[in-house]
């Protein structure tokens, strides 16, 4: 018997109307006939493939590059002349009429030292030379005097030598003591402390009322018209370094990077880290001062290469790998990479080689890598492009091994 008879039977009894009411529900349902399988619902209900939609900086290009190859260096600033103004007199400083920051001229009065000693010296000097130039005359008269007596055979010629010799004496004791009196003159004038370079005072080393012993310092002075970076050079590198070779330097403070260029390469290297030291020449700028630390990259050598940016390289595995675009999927690809730099210029964005690995470019069109900024995207995926642009001239697919 069917389903549907048995339920009509059923229903015929008094004692299960009841239940059979209460049951009807489940009855008919259980009556009801199966769905079939494989029908068009099951195939709507499958999920669809996943699309990767890329924008304008979701790739990058690998082509034909100016690779620049820098040195990495760091050191601090220095002017060019530096000076230090020593007390050439020892006695008190009586005065200093500069500080630190305040501008000099060379030759400029900034000091002066108790000059008291130096003047009683310079009057017993003078003095001295006064009582020699005396002795002198009496020299000369009696030699005089003493030559007329020998012609006359009045005197001896060896008294005429001892007057020749004693005039002699005396004339050089003349010479010894106005040299000693100009000794005192000069010493007198170094009682002014003078600077010897224009520039900026950078420290006061003394104050006034001590007493400066011979070659104390007083003052420092720098000349900030003329600045440069002091930089270490691994020995490695020395071959390499070329004397005019730009550089680009982060002076901290400043926000902006500043050129610079190799004017100096020290021919001696430091016993202890092998190292030379390198001197980059630096345009004046308000914010630049003596003492300041730098870091930046000096260019060694420009070159074509085959690269990418080293964003786009995945490196989260060995070796490292990029996906590359062909047509509208990604292909993934382990490279062999090369040479490092930046482009254009020291301080440019960072450039890898890649020597192995990616096809040749596309006649007439970049091949295009996946930037790095794009993670957790695995080869095989459908791509496409946003921008009608881009997406009418799609990298074109290629096989061939670069």
């Amino acid at each position: 018997m069917s389903a549907a008879p048995r339920c009509r039977a059923a229903l015929r009894r008094p004692g299960l109307r009841l239940a059979a009411s209460l049951a009807l529900g489940l009855l008919l349902a259980a009556c009801k006939p199966a769905t079939p399988s494989g029908t068009a619902a099951t195939a709507a209900s499958a999920p669809a493939a996943a699309v990767l939609r890329l924008q304008p900086g979701d790739w990058v290009e690998a082509r034909p590059r100016e690779l620049v190859r820098s040195l990495d260096v760091s050191g601090p600033l220095q002017a060019v002349d530096t000076a230090l103004v020593k007390a050439r007199l020892a006695g008190e400083l009586l005065r200093l009429d500069v500080r630190e920051g305040d501008t000099v001229r060379a030759g400029q009065v900034i000091g002066r030292i108790d000059e008291r000693d130096s003047r009683l010296r310079l009057r017993q000097a003078e003095e001295q030379a006064g009582q020699a130039a005396a002795q002198l005359q009496i020299a000369e008269t009696a030699l005089e005097s003493n030559r007329a007596l020998v012609g006359q055979g009045f005197i001896s010629r060896n008294a005429l030598d001892t007057s020749v010799a004693n005039a002699a004496a005396a004339r050089a004791a003349l010479q010894a003591a106005q040299a000693a009196a100009d000794l005192s003159r000069r010493q007198l004038e170094d009682a002014l402390l003078r600077a010897p370079i224009g520039g900026q005072v950078s420290q006061r080393l003394a104050q006034p009322g001590e007493r400066l012993a011979l070659d104390a310092r007083v003052v420092e002075i720098v000349d900030l018209r003329r600045i440069e970076a002091v930089v270490a050079v691994p020995p490695q590198a020395l071959s390499e370094l070329k004397l005019g070779a730009p550089a680009l330097l982060q002076v901290e403070g400043l926000a902006q990077k500043l050129p610079a260029r190799l004017v100096r390469l020290n021919p001696a290297a430091d016993p202890a880290t092998r190292s030379a030291i390198a001197y980059l020449a630096l345009e004046p700028h308000p914010a630049l001062r003596h003492g300041l630390f730098v870091s930046g990259q000096i260019e060694l050598a420009r070159e074509t290469a085959f690269a990418l940016p080293l964003s786009a390289l995945r490196s989260d595995r060995s070796p490292p790998r990029v996906l590359w675009i062909d047509g509208d999927r990604l292909v993934e690809a382990s490279v062999k990479t090369g040479r490092r730099g930046q482009e254009g210029a020291a301080g440019g964005e960072a450039l890898v080689e890649i020597v192995e690995g990616l096809p040749p470019a596309p006649v007439g069109a970049p091949l295009r890598v996946l930037a790095g900024s794009v993670g957790g995207v695995r080869g095989g995926t459908t791509v496409r492009f946003e921008t009608p642009a881009a997406a009418a001239a799609p990298a074109a697919s290629s096989t061939g091994a670069r």
